[in-house]
């Protein structure tokens, strides 16, 4: 009986592999068999991250996505995939009574803009296969509400209202698209917030299971693409440490 949650043969597209969880995603699913595109913005982290991907034949692509122009000749080269991974994002604290259009327009651009963006020319281009799986990380902030994070909870429930209707949309040619919601991850991401390790501390007792790690989403990540949810989509996987128990 073929392993439902093996990768070989499958040609997948990671976004954001430079670092955190596009990173320990790359590396997982590299070691599950797939052949990867690897992209980032950063040169040397994105190297660093194709160094160590498991077996031959991976390509890695420099890209700013919030940039269209560039992000179209860089994805009318690929090839076609059977999984994509959409893990862009970036992180902006504020109060919902202070926000500016500015405000607005740095984190939507980057969380929800750049990925639809990308998302129109793998569809438009015809680069994602009939069966493909495509997997976007949200956040739980989209809906459990933290003081100062209005605009990344926007944002990142206007992606998971998105992908659902993109699941509705997809599934005449069997395309399956899932989000995966973390809560707090230990990734450079949360450099971006002006919290003491002390505070942090204090905020990971709300958590039961604690803080997840990278490898924690991109487990889940690797589930969806795998033929063992070949049933599943339009669904949300929260990796939350059990913080929306309480």
């Amino acid at each position: 009986m073929k392993n439902p949650f093996d990768l070989t043969g499958k040609s997948v597209f990671v976004s954001g592999a430079s670092s955190g969880i596009g990173k320990a995603t790359a590396v997982l699913l590299s070691s599950l068999g797939a052949s990867l595109t690897i992209s980032g913005r950063n040169v040397q982290r994105l190297d660093e991250t194709f160094q160590i991907l498991e077996g031959e034949g991976h390509r890695q692509i420099i890209c700013d996505f919030c940039d269209y122009d560039d992000t179209a000749a860089k994805i009318a080269d690929t090839n076609k995939f059977d999984g994509v991974v959409y893990c862009i994002g970036t992180q902006k604290t504020g109060v919902a009574k202070s926000l500016t259009a500015n405000d607005l327009k740095e984190v939507f651009d980057t969380n929800f803009n750049a990925v639809v963006n990308l998302n129109t020319l793998l569809f438009e281009g015809k680069k994602i296969n009939k069966g493909a799986s495509v997997v976007i990380v949200s956040s739980i902030a989209a809906y459990y509400p933290e003081v100062g994070n209005a605009a990344y909870s926007a944002s990142k429930g206007a992606l998971s209202a998105f992908a659902k209707v993109l699941a509705l949309e997809s599934a005449k040619r069997q395309i399956r698209v899932n989000t995966v919601s973390p809560a707090m991850v230990r990734t450079p991401l949360l450099q971006k917030f002006d919290v003491t390790d002390e505070q942090f501390a204090e905020n990971e007792k709300k958590y039961p299971l604690g803080y997840s790690e990278p490898e924690d989403v991109a487990a889940a990540i690797a589930f969806l693409l795998s033929d063992g949810a070949r049933q599943i989509t339009g669904a949300d996987i929260k990796i939350d440490g059990g913080l929306t128990l309480q």
